[in-house]
């Protein structure tokens, strides 16, 4: 068999497997990189790499040395959450740096960080003063968690004693061109209306929008592949919320016109109705 084809077939063998462990492996392997899940990393591409291109290495050994390595960081990450102890052996465990404000030296040394590192780690986090840290952590994954004294902490309107309201996820409803029709039914919502909603902002049909989504409060962001098309968002509730202002300030100036006195009776009234409903609706329409 010519050596190029011997190539390529050991490339696609070696890529098909390393694609299949690390789908078993899962997402793990690479949001908590820790020190021994970096060593297997490295082993397992450089294996992959040999097979590939050194044809001393017979392909099935390649196989089985891939297959274990890659297979028995998944036996120790199971056995690992069997057992605390297991786990702190294979992973280590997270230490605490500065504790109270005061750097620990000791953890630092244990951990071989300089005061230059630490810094580096804390500006990495958005703090430049260690005097305003009540606690830092080093992970097992080498990323400093960051707790700050309570004056330091941003203000939020929880911490403000403030009620808001709640927001939830937005909802893509158009990607390239293609509308979304789960999330659409999920919504409640029809085509005829999404349509309409494009149209508000400068396309004239499905084919013209790139990506649609629909925040929580009922905005639709629409971008289109067109730039020049592009408009501002539409936002619904705050126009509606306007709409039924102007509809009460109307009916208190057609009372205060009116010369009949059922009239002005009847105005009045409904001004006060009008303004009783948006009293309890408006933080829903902001």
């Amino acid at each position: 068999m010519p050596e190029l084809i011997l190539i390529l077939i050991r490339s696609v063998t070696a890529f098909l497997l390393l694609l299949l462990l690390t789908r078993i492996m899962g997402k793990r392997q690479i949001s908590q990189l820790t020190f021994f899940d970096y060593v297997v990393g490295i082993t397992i591409g450089s294996i992959a790499a040999t097979m590939s291109v050194d044809q001393n290495v017979k392909i099935a050994n390649g196989l089985v040395s891939l297959t274990i390595w890659g297979l028995f960081p998944i036996a120790l990450a199971y056995l690992g959450l069997k057992s605390i102890t297991f786990s702190k052996i294979t992973d280590g465990k997270a230490v605490v740096i500065i504790r109270n404000g005061e750097i620990l030296e000791k953890n630092m040394k244990k951990n071989f960080l300089t005061i230059n590192e630490l810094m580096m780690l804390l500006r990495e986090q958005g703090t430049f003063k260690v005097s305003d840290v009540e606690m830092a952590v080093l992970e097992t994954n080498g990323k400093l968690s960051v707790m700050l004294k309570t004056k330091e902490q941003p203000v939020t309107p929880h911490s403000l004693g403030l009620s808001i309201e709640e927001e939830h996820g937005p909802t893509i409803l158009i990607m390239d061109g293609q509308i979304l029709n789960r999330s659409l039914k999920q919504l409640g919502y029809s085509k005829g209306w999404l349509l309409g909603e494009v149209q508000k902002q400068g396309a004239s049909s499905f084919n013209e929008v790139f990506f649609a989504q629909m925040d929580s409060k009922g905005n639709v962001y629409v971008d289109l592949y067109e730039e020049e098309g592009k408009q501002q968002v539409v936002e619904e509730k705050p126009l509606i919320a306007a709409t039924l202002k102007k509809a009460q300030a109307d009916l208190e100036n057609y009372a205060l016109q009116t010369e009949n006195s059922e009239a002005k009776q009847m105005y009045s009234e409904q001004a006060i109705n009008l303004q009783k409903m948006l009293d309890k609706i408006s933080p829903y329409l902001k």
